[in-house]
């Protein structure tokens, strides 16, 4: 139905107003519907999927500082010596800094004739070895690196071993024996360590010492408050006990009070 104009509708409502009131009320409907209505208007508008960022890499370094700092990580990778090629060897070495750069990174050749190299897990190769540094060499180095720091790492006795140094034990953080990350008091593995706390897999095939060494600082670096606090009140009940001692061991001389 066309709009009717003003006069149609005055002489219809001379006619009959209620006629006209009923004209123009079809007439409003009718242009109304060729109105078109916005989807908007009926429904809200739908929200634009974002996509998903990516989750930052949590091992990848902190800052580009490659200075030594008073806290090292570090890791071992072995390789099989003695007539078995059962027996543990050092086959390289990697010493990163609190912010996960890398300090000291050296494939060693052992003493021993190395029987196997463990490629599929160590990740070394025999081309490695072929201009790696005497283990002597690298023994001293690690030694003067570490030397007064606090060391970092997962089952370190076992890369102490290999290097045959000592460290002190109030200087070292394990994260294979530190009490929030053990399972009903046992020992985890780096890689199940890594893959529930930080969220990120390691070790899936070869292993790299720089990735292991990373994956150990920051899990400390995630406890380190709370863990530097254990080993200060630690340290206190040692220092406490051993005055106690002092004082049962102190012979008793004649004269004096008891």
């Amino acid at each position: 139905m066309k709009k009717m104009n003003e006069k149609n509708l005055k002489e219809a409502a001379q006619l009959n107003p209620n006629w006209a009131q009923l004209l123009q009320k079809l007439n409003t409907n009718s242009y109304t519907k060729r109105v078109p209505q916005t989807i908007l208007g009926k429904r809200k508008a739908r929200s634009i999927e974002e996509p998903i960022a990516p989750k930052p890499n949590p091992l990848l370094p902190t800052s580009t500082d490659c200075s030594i700092t008073n806290v090292l990580a570090m890791d071992c990778e072995m390789v099989g010596v003695g007539p078995l090629g059962n027996k543990n060897a050092l086959g390289r070495v990697t010493l990163i800094n609190k912010w996960g750069n890398v300090i000291y990174d050296e494939f060693v050749r052992p003493i021993e004739h190395v029987v196997n190299f463990r490629s599929e897990i160590s990740g070394i190769r025999s081309s490695d070895l072929r201009k790696a540094k005497n283990f002597n060499v690298v023994q001293k180095k690690v030694a003067e690196l570490i030397k007064g720091r606090i060391l970092v790492g997962h089952a370190l006795h076992n890369d102490l071993k290999a290097l045959l140094l000592s460290h002190p034990k109030n200087d070292i953080r394990d994260t294979s024996e530190y009490q929030p990350l053990l399972k009903e008091g046992q020992r985890r593995g780096l890689r199940h360590l890594a893959a529930e706390i930080l969220g990120v897999e390691i070790q899936n095939g070869e292993h790299c010492p720089v990735e292991d060494a990373r994956a150990a600082m920051v899990l400390y670096q995630k406890y380190r408050k709370q863990w530097e606090k254990s080993f200060k009140d630690y340290i206190r009940l040692q220092k406490k006990q051993k005055k106690r001692g002092n004082k049962r061991k102190q012979p008793h001389i004649d004269g004096e009070k008891s």
